[in-house]
């Protein structure tokens, strides 16, 4: 998909509608058009990264400060919220939507119909030390370590 096609770039360069919450020179927070809560925010990097692959660290870094700071917002606000959720999708596996990096924001509270759901089981030893060689081993190749 090219910029020219991405609804979060259109946002982001005021060609398409938005409810702005947060803005400057580096991100944009807005509202989600299909909240899981009242208050659900998306921030975004104003240049176009798919995904964590594509996205500058630095860049990163501001999108989760900014997050971050309007999860303490959100708290402050008159919106029911008795907890927070940052959530980000990465790739199409991760129930990636619209492929522009996106950090959801969305206020919590009990029974609001929100869930994960997994095969939560504790793990042997064994297999947590394999996976964390195997994390290490990427971290080596990403950093060159």
């Amino acid at each position: 998909m090219s910029t020219d096609e991405c609804v979060f770039c259109a946002i982001a360069q005021r060609e398409a509608e938005a409810s702005i919450v947060y803005e400057d020179e580096t991100v944009l927070a807005f509202m989600d058009h299909q909240p899981v809560t009242p208050g659900h925010l998306l921030v975004i990097p104003r240049g176009h990264a798919v995904g964590l692959e594509d996205l500058d660290e630095e860049v990163g870094v501001k999108i989760w400060q900014v997050a971050h700071r309007l999860g303490r917002a959100l708290r402050r606000s008159s919106l029911r919220c008795e907890g927070v959720n940052l959530f980000l999708a990465d790739g199409k596996a991760a129930f990636q939507e619209v492929f522009h990096v996106h950090l959801h924001v969305f206020p919590r509270f009990a029974k609001d119909g929100f869930r994960l759901d997994a095969e939560w089981r504790v793990r042997e030893r064994e297999e947590l030390d394999a996976t964390a060689t195997a994390v290490r081993a990427g971290l080596t190749e990403l950093v060159g370590r």
